[in-house]
């Protein structure tokens, strides 16, 4: 008995049908609605038993036609909801090339771990870190921020108790940064979350009495978290500051750049990236702004010693030896809590072949100017009113109703998204709902845009 199609002609037939489907949905993702809400009848014929017979190859197709149209729609030009990138063709053949090899990249001596790091040096190099940079390709930022601060609680523990250590960011950055406290076992109440100004950039100067303060209760500050992009605002921390107190402080300076650091490729922003060079680790998303489909993340951690001390540890069924399968230079598994891993180096290796760095860069620049092109029309529209400075590829918004104005702009945003024109999602800005538009998508023009405000415009008259 063997799980290998019985014939394969046929299978090969329904693969290519499926391929083409596929690259159908993907060349035709500039039409029709962003989000379809799954259908009840589709709903109820998924909830089924599992099946004790194997459905053949045709059917198997004729359900994945079936679920193609009910995604998220992030592939669409006019999503505009959270941060989520837009993938591109180039990922599918790599995605094809994956699953036919079946490769656990956690370790062993074969090409994925060569491709890996292939990506963690250029990404080291992009960043403007050392080559002796260590790093993963994760399923995203929240894992590689676990990494990363794993790496930083040990250093600190050699030195002190996990009862006294601290760490800091801003009131804005992301949760996965409270979580890997949690993970970590450091009371998520030791992270301590700096207000803002008005740019929502973290106080300095309150961090600095934040700070002092701890240190005089004998805590011991141990990490120090910067924003390249908050993800309400996509407002950027002074980094170059931020590795000045870090330093200062011995503390670990660990930089959340989950789409934002991406800025680094562009003309005109990456200036407000300086001191990303300056980090003891960088988390962030090829997903997000780099256009890679899901999921890849990356972790870059400058001390490669600390950074392997914190995982390696081999059993004796995974000895190294210098030759044969058992060897290689690398294992992700000594770098990271996985041994299980898929192989999503991958595609970020052909997403980049495919692309080179030039064009990547020049969608980051496409996306900040047409965030400030949406800007710009808020502030020539008298119903609208912007909430927060633009800095990158977010803009943060509400219209100007006379009552009930967080409640009517969350139904406004609902109903935009449910007559599928587009996808903006909400969020709060000092005490305010806003529409929140992120542009992280190389398919948007300029003509989305203003069809999206044309469309909150007339939903937002329709609801006075």
């Amino acid at each position: 008995m063997t799980l290998d199609p019985k014939n394969w002609t046929d299978f090969r037939q329904v693969a290519h049908a499926m391929l083409d489907s596929s690259l159908d949905k993907m060349e035709n993702s500039k039409q029709g609605r962003v989000w379809t809400p799954v259908p009840k009848n589709l709903k109820a014929n998924l909830k089924i038993d599992a099946p004790n017979e194997g459905a053949t190859p045709q059917q198997i197709k004729q359900e994945l036609d079936q679920i193609l149209e009910y995604g998220p729609g992030n592939t669409h030009p006019r999503f505009f909801g959270w941060v989520n990138g837009a993938g591109s063709p180039s990922n599918i053949l790599a995605e094809i090339a994956a699953a036919s090899m079946n490769v656990n990249s956690g370790g062993r001596n074969h090409i994925a771990p060569i491709i890996e790091q292939q990506i963690i040096k250029w990404s080291a190099g992009i960043m403007g870190m050392p080559d002796s940079t260590t790093g993963l390709i994760t399923s995203g930022t929240s894992m590689a921020t676990i990494i990363a601060l794993k790496v930083a609680r040990d250093k600190a523990l050699e030195l002190h108790d996990t009862s006294t250590l601290v760490g800091y960011t801003s009131a804005q950055t992301h949760n996965c940064i409270a979580k890997a406290f949690d993970l970590l076992g450091i009371p998520v109440t030791a992270l301590r979350k700096i207000p803002c100004d008005n740019n929502f950039e973290i106080d300095i100067k309150k961090l600095e009495e934040t700070i002092e303060k701890d240190i005089s209760r004998n805590l011991h500050p141990f990490t120090l978290v910067g924003n390249a992009g908050t993800v309400n605002t996509g407002s950027i921390d002074n980094l170059d500051k931020l590795a000045d107190i870090a330093n200062n402080n011995d503390m670990w300076y660990h930089i959340d750049g989950a789409f934002g650091s991406a800025a680094i490729l562009s003309k005109t922003v990456h200036h407000r990236l300086k001191g990303l060079n300056r980090a003891d680790s960088i988390a962030f998303d090829f997903h997000k702004w780099w256009q890679v489909n899901y999921e890849a993340g990356c972790v870059l951690i400058k001390d490669h010693v600390s950074h392997k001390k914190s995982f390696a540890n081999r059993p004796e069924y995974l000895k190294y030896y210098e030759g044969g399968l058992a060897g290689g230079d690398f294992w992700a598994m000594d770098y990271g809590p996985e041994l299980s891993r898929s192989f999503r180096a991958l595609k970020v290796w052909v997403h980049l072949k495919s692309h080179g760095i030039d064009q990547i860069a020049d969608v980051v620049e496409k996306n900040i100017n047409q965030a400030q092109y949406l800007k710009n029309r808020i502030e020539s529209e008298g119903a609208l009113e912007l909430l927060a400075p633009v800095p990158l590829n977010i803009c943060c918004f509400r219209y100007k109703f006379q009552s009930d104005i967080d409640m009517n702009n969350s139904l406004l945003v609902l109903k935009i998204q449910e007559s599928g024109i587009a996808v903006p999602s909400t969020t709060v800005i000092d005490g305010n709902t806003a529409i929140r538009v992120n542009i992280t998508n190389h398919r948007t023009k300029v003509s989305d845009i203003d069809l999206l405000i044309n469309s909150v415009l007339e939903i937002g008259e329709s609801l006075i």
